[in-house]
């Protein structure tokens, strides 16, 4: 069940690796302007250094996770489980967050949050602790 937590960790980083690049890169782009519902250039680019930032915060959430499950393939397994736990962790609480801040944004903190609780889940299994 181990492995299933860190194929669900990686699935978990590559999508906030692709949230960084929405937020970071392509932030005032209308593609990307109507998936976070930003109606105006003008406004997305009144917001484009909060977004710049936000995906950066992604980023380092998705490299935290990817970091631990490389430590975990190569046998630095306590101090790899608690990268992966501690990634997923803050990247499911943030999740929370977004909903609890504004339950209009719930299918979007369930796009964010679903596969790192499956990843914490599956992971404190495979440890035994679920």
């Amino acid at each position: 069940m181990l492995i299933v937590g860190l194929v669900l960790a990686a699935a978990a980083a590559a999508f906030h690796v692709f949230i960084f690049a929405l937020e970071s890169l392509r932030w005032t782009e209308p593609e990307t302007r109507k998936i976070f519902g930003v109606a105006s250039e003008a406004d997305a680019v009144t917001m484009k250094q909060l977004a710049f930032n936000q995906g950066f915060y992604n980023l380092f959430l998705a490299l935290t996770t990817l970091l631990g499950i490389g430590l975990v393939i190569v046998g630095a397994v306590t101090v790899g489980v608690t990268l992966v736990l501690a990634g997923t962790g803050m990247m499911l609480a943030a999740s929370l967050v977004l909903v609890l801040s504004d339950r209009s944004k719930a299918r979007a903190a369930a796009m964010q949050g679903t596969l790192p609780l499956l990843a914490v889940l599956a992971t404190a299994i495979g440890l035994g602790l679920g």
